[in-house]
């Protein structure tokens, strides 16, 4: 069992270290994590037009 935890941890950091924006959801049920749910934004700089 801590093994698994372990693995789930290890995966949640990697998730954390690679993303620049977004969320990660975690769902629990019974104690344990059943489930990790990741939302990644990508931004981009609007390049601005010079209206003359």
């Amino acid at each position: 069992m801590k093994q698994l935890d372990e693995l789930k941890l290890k995966y949640i950091i990697s998730l954390l270290e690679n993303m620049e924006y977004g969320s990660i959801n975690i769902t629990v049920h019974a104690g344990e994590i059943t489930q990790i749910d990741k939302t990644e934004k990508k931004r981009f700089t609007l390049a601005k037009v010079n209206k003359s």
